[in-house]
């Protein structure tokens, strides 16, 4: 016979009052014009003094909004509805990037400059070919990988600017750039080549190239990386990455919202 100590570690501990909330968010969704309060409550079997008094609690969060008598989503619960949608397309972007890695042979990464800071947000999936550790922070280290140099070079004047005020160049290893006269001239010679390389810039024993992606008005890359041992290998298998990216992830890329 089980006791009550055994039901409370077989069974979920569920707040009611979060319950209800969410089931009226549910009901609000339903309605992309809105309703009002006692269709709400009508729908969701909540009396109406409940429903009001969760309707005026998620309108002050702004997970819902009022308007001529109705309510709506708000932008809290959109954005919530945003970024789902925009894990959705990264998931599908990192299947992407796993395909075309695994036919290169070579770890691929996805990344975007957004609202100041380096974002990576895919990368290939692949055992045989794992991508770099992240041993120092991609964000403030931008300067000494590819995938940095390549955002860095598309931003312009003012974007580098404050990028560098908050993020000063440093040497990683002992082949990284040193100063930011020299990271200037290296972000030059990548916007005129569209291609950046760092050769052991952020990792010792690792190679990597990054080539400019363009996603709305925002700064995108796709990178890729190699072993040091195998650096011949890094500008063919970036030049055959660059044509696949162009079929496969150019449209999944331009449906990110950033």
């Amino acid at each position: 016979m089980a006791t009550a100590n055994d039901a409370s570690t077989t069974s979920p501990t569920l707040i009611g009052s979060v319950q209800r909330a969410l089931r009226l968010l549910e009901a609000v969704a339903a309605h992309p014009r809105g309703a009002p309060a006692k269709q709400l409550a009508r729908e969701t079997g909540y009396p109406l003094p409940t429903t009001y008094h969760l309707l005026r609690t998620l309108t002050h969060e702004g997970y819902l909004q009022r308007e001529n008598g109705v309510f709506l989503l708000g932008e809290a619960a959109e954005l919530i509805g945003r970024s789902g949608a925009r894990r959705r397309r990264y998931s599908r972007i990192a299947q992407a990037l796993s395909a075309i890695g695994q036919e290169v042979g070579a770890a691929l990464y996805f990344a975007v400059y957004h609202a100041g800071e380096v974002e990576v947000v895919a990368v290939s999936d692949d055992p045989e070919r794992p991508p770099v550790e992240e041993w120092a922070d991609f964000r403030t280290t931008a300067h000494a990988h590819a995938i940095g140099q390549c955002l860095l070079a598309q931003l312009d004047e003012e974007g580098r600017k404050d990028h560098l005020s908050r993020y000063q160049v440093q040497s990683l290893t002992p082949h990284s750039v040193r100063t930011e006269g020299d990271l200037l001239h290296r972000l030059n010679t990548v916007r005129k080549a569209q291609l950046a390389v760092e050769r052991e810039e952020y990792a010792i024993g690792t190679v990597c190239s990054a080539i400019p992606i363009q996603v709305g008005s925002a700064a995108a890359t796709v990178a890729i990386s190699l072993p040091a041992g195998e650096a011949e290998r890094l500008l063919a298998v970036t030049e055959k990455v660059q044509r696949m990216a162009e079929s496969t992830l150019m449209t999944l890329a331009f449906s990110i919202s950033i």
